[in-house]
């Protein structure tokens, strides 16, 4: 796989260099509430622009449906690289018509633009190749080099993922190449103990990285949503909390394959519960109890893992010498229900491990929580990429890169 650092040593004066990254940032009413993924791409943008390419960034937001649709549109994530760049970006207001070819055309060494989103193309995510490849034809028209720096989309097979490479000479930007030389520490000469936390809502979601890790991982802790699905299965009664079903035969083939293995899952022995969900808009007070895990009542929903469980998770990760952490334990947008996750932050901080923070929503909660993000070993933009390259699986937009 070829670097930005090889590029930027063969020339980019006056070349027109396309970086596809991943500026799928949250907004609520147009304003975003995380800049985090488009302050990832800033050495990358930068070092080009100091280096007199014509830089063009593309990135997705959100699920429009293949056609423009405003309250998806890149123009405030285009304002906010401006600003974090000190710089004017210019921003084209479709994606290989007109408007981009004119702002493309304006562009002068050192200059920076944002295309508006690829996924207003259905050609972005089509399954259909030729229409997949036409599109990557249009885009590769306004380009003469490709940059691959949005590490959250690389386990996508979408035109400006998996096409456009083959169409321009490639390079993985400094994102992609940190977030890859992360992870092969987690699968390559792992130091140990290894303690994995997984988190989130739906256990389904984590399957296929719990099946990889039950050979590789010393340790796994389970929180979040996804533990019910682990709760009952140990036919514990777990009221109104998430579960999923169709998931128990797997999760009972795990709990035995874990304890068969050596490996330590270890589940919450206390929840906080509540009546219902509580409102994250107005974050009125929800009153949590707090109950044994084996002694939810019945008309109760499990929303974070409990004080006991805060500190056995904490003491599991003490003596880590390496850690994942994919997933939040509980709904910590709501403050009745964020000391689960804030004690596994804590915990990652004052652990002497490598600690790698797999993205999604549980890098949002290091922020949202007011952590030092930069006390983390590292803090990945791409939970899904991260879990299919743990799950062993070929990502196309790294599998592109190294074509």
């Amino acid at each position: 796989m070829k670097t930005i650092d090889e590029l930027l040593a063969e020339g980019v004066d006056g070349k027109r260099v396309f970086v596809r990254a991943d500026l799928n940032v949250p907004l609520a009413d147009g304003s975003i509430t995380d800049d985090g993924r488009i302050r990832a791409v800033l050495p990358t943008v930068k070092a080009l622009a100091d280096a007199g390419a014509k830089v063009l960034v593309a990135s997705h937001l959100g699920r429009p449906k293949g056609a423009p649709d405003p309250a998806f549109s890149l123009l405030p994530a285009a304002e906010r690289l401006g600003e974090l760049l000190d710089a004017p970006v210019a921003f084209a207001q479709d994606t290989v018509g007109p408007a981009a070819h004119d702002v493309v055309n304006g562009l002068e060494a050192g200059q920076v633009a944002v295309l508006e989103n690829l996924r207003f193309n259905a050609g972005e995510t089509s399954k259909d190749d030729t229409e997949r490849g036409e599109f990557a034809d249009q885009l590769a028209a306004l380009a003469d080099v490709y940059v691959g720096d949005g590490f959250g989309a690389v386990h996508r097979g979408h035109a400006s993922v998996l096409d456009l490479p083959a169409r321009l000479p490639h390079y993985a930007g400094y994102l992609i190449a940190t977030e890859v030389g992360v992870l092969k520490k987690l699968t390559e000469d792992v130091k140990r103990p290894y303690v994995v936390v997984l988190g989130g809502a739906k256990v389904s979601d984590k399957l296929a990285v719990i099946d990889q890790l039950l050979g590789k991982a010393d340790r796994i802790l389970i929180g979040g949503g996804m533990v019910f699905t682990f709760l009952k299965a140990k036919g514990y009664e777990i009221g109104a909390s998430l579960v999923q079903e169709d998931q128990l035969p797997a999760v009972n083939e795990y709990i035995e394959r874990a304890e068969k293995n050596g490996v330590e899952l270890i589940l919450p022995v206390d929840v906080l519960v509540g009546s219902a969900f509580p409102d994250l808009k107005t974050k009125a007070p929800a009153n949590p109890t707090t109950v044994a895990a084996d002694a939810m009542p019945a008309d109760r929903m499990g929303l974070d893992i409990g004080p006991e469980s805060s500190t056995l998770y904490a003491s599991k990760l003490a003596d880590a010498a390496t850690v994942f952490w994919n997933g939040p334990m509980g709904v910590f947008e709501h403050p009745d229900y964020a000391e689960g996750t804030k004690a596994v932050a804590q915990a990652l901080l004052d652990s002497p491990a490598f600690t790698v923070v797999g993205g999604g929503d549980s890098a949002a909660a290091v922020r949202i929580l007011g952590f030092d993000e930069n006390a983390f070993g590292h803090i990945s933009t791409g939970g899904g990429a991260s879990l299919e390259y743990l799950e062993g699986k070929t990502l196309p937009g790294l599998a592109a890169l190294e074509g």
